[in-house]
This record gives structure tokens, C-alpha cells and sequence, in this order.
């Protein structure tokens, strides 16, 4: 089957992206000095899920093989307009994504300095994990911007953004759960609610 994605309005109106494929912990091979990459990795999770989802969803995007992906939306703009929106979103994130980038590189070498302290080195790991995960990410988005994109409207996020629209706070895990079933996903309050 082919991945979705979607790109949606959370509640606070800012557009979210993620895939359909569940949320994973990040793999690391290493077998020496695991005791640093597992407290890393740990903490790396800690992330919201609105923004680690994201993170992979952009990685993921490096594994298709496929030329065209589809990206799931609630149909309130019309294609054009929301090709250009999700374009400009596209540009942002990237954007970030090299100032993250640029900022986790100079405090690398600056955390490499706590070797000389006693334990294990959490700090560094972390950060090396969390530049890993920005640099797919960066890869993934530059792969998005070239890539076709076969934009689905769905009644369901239609419904979902009328109801942000209305302040109908009582009705969001209702559509939320409607919005999960249909396309297996989970958490999907923690992406685009709380």
C-alpha cells in the first residue's frame, strides 16, 4: 500500500505534516557506547509528537520509491491555492531546518568537551540524535520539493477544521476518533490537539 501524508491545520490553525506509517523510535546500531544512545534516544522521544512526527514523516519520504506521493488535506482550498501553501510551508520548514542545522553544529564540538566529565555523556548523544533526525528530515523536504504531489481532499479534515473554526472543543475527540479509524492512525490528538 502507499504511504499517505497529510497536511493539516492543528488548533492552534498552524498546518501539521505526517504519515500514515505509525510512529517509530528512532534505530541505532551502535553497540558500543549504547548505554549513551538509549539515555539519548530517551530523551530525543520526549519531543512532542506533533513535531517528532513531522521530523519522520519528512525522513520517510527518502524511503518511497514512488515519484508522485499522496497528501491528504481538507479540500478548503482550492488546489492551486493550497499547492502554493504547502509549497511556502515546504520553504519554511527547509529554512529551519538549515539554522537548526547550523546552531546543532556549533554546540556539538562544545559538547563533545563533557567527555571529561564522569558518566556517560547524554548531552552529546542527544544531540548528535537530534541531528540526525533534522538532517533526513532536510533531505526529505528537499525530496518533497521535487517531487509530484497528488493532493486527496477529505471530508473528515474538512469537518475537523469547521470545528476549529466554530471553537467546538467538545467535538474534537469525536473527529479525531472518526479521523484515526479511517486512516489507522494513532495519537492523532497529540498532532493536531493536545
Amino acid at each position: 500500500t502507499l504511504m499517505k501524508f497529510f497536511f493539516v491545520r492543528d488548533y492552534s490553525r498552524k498546518y501539521r505534516y505526517f504519515s500514515s506509517e505509525t510512529f517509530s523510535q528512532i534505530k541505532i546500531k551502535s553497540s558500543r557506547l549504547r548505554k549513551i544512545w538509549e539515555l539519548a534516544k530517551k530523551k530525543l522521544m520526549l519531543l512532542p509528537q506533533r513535531v517528532l512526527r513531522q521530523e519522520q514523516a519528512f525522513g520517510r519520504v527518502l524511503k518511497l520509491e514512488e515519484k508522485n506521493i499522496q497528501v491528504f488535506h481538507s479540500g478548503r482550498l482550492e488546489k492551486k491555492r493550497l499547492k502554493i501553501k504547502f509549497y511556502f510551508f515546504l520553504q519554511k520548514q527547509r529554512t529551519k531546518h538549515i539554522f537548526m542545522l547550523t546552531g546543532e553544529a556549533l554546540l556539538l564540538p562544545i559538547s563533545g568537551l563533557a567527555i571529561i566529565l564522569p558518566g556517560p555523556n547524554v548531552f552529546f548523544g542527544y544531540l548528535a540524535l537530534l541531528m540526525i533526525t533534522h538532517w533526513q528530515a532536510l533531505k526529505g523536504i528537499n525530496r518533497l520539493l521535487k517531487i509530484e504531489h497528488e493532493f486527496i481532499s477529505s471530508s473528515l479534515f474538512k469537518d475537523w477544521e469547521q470545528t476549529l473554526e466554530s471553537k467546538k472543543e467538545e467535538s474534537y475527540s469525536q473527529i479525531l476518533g472518526k479521523i484515526e479509524r479511517e486512516y489507522n492512525l494513532r495519537d492523532i490528538h497529540k498532532v493536531l490537539w493536545k
